[in-house]
């Protein structure tokens, strides 16, 4: 099992920025891809971003490219995400997620399976 932990939510003003990090305990040495979602009130969860367990191969959502970036730190066992530029639409709970399967797209929640408790984004205008 791996264990996921979010930390650095909060509200910010359009236009500015902030940093989520995910904490992994447990076995995180089995972990294949790391992803951040997000869930807005009365919508389904979507993806974010993703990258995989080398930390060089990124993918993002449409509407998050070039003002996300999504970063791994293997031997801290930590995900980090920076969010610039945030506009009121990005207003949601973000989720950090863990695979540990092989030969998924980790673009959808089912490719994933530990989930940490979220933690809330709020982008005022």
């Amino acid at each position: 099992q791996v264990q996921l932990v979010e930390t650095g939510g909060g509200l910010v003003q359009a236009g500015g920025s902030l940093r989520l990090s995910c904490a992994g305990s447990g076995r995180t040495y089995s972990i294949y891809n790391m992803g951040w979602f997000r869930q807005a009130p009365g919508k389904e969860r979507e993806f974010v971003a993703t990258i995989n367990w080398l930390g060089d191969s990124t993918v993002y959502t449409d509407s998050v490219k070039g003002r996300f970036t999504i970063s791994r730190d293997i031997p801290k066992d930590t995900l980090g995400l920076q969010m610039d530029n945030l506009k009121p639409e990005d207003t949601a709970v973000y989720y950090c997620a863990a695979s540990r399967r092989s030969g998924k797209s980790y673009l959808v929640a089912d490719d994933y399976d530990s989930w940490g408790q979220g933690t809330q984004v709020t982008v005022s205008s």
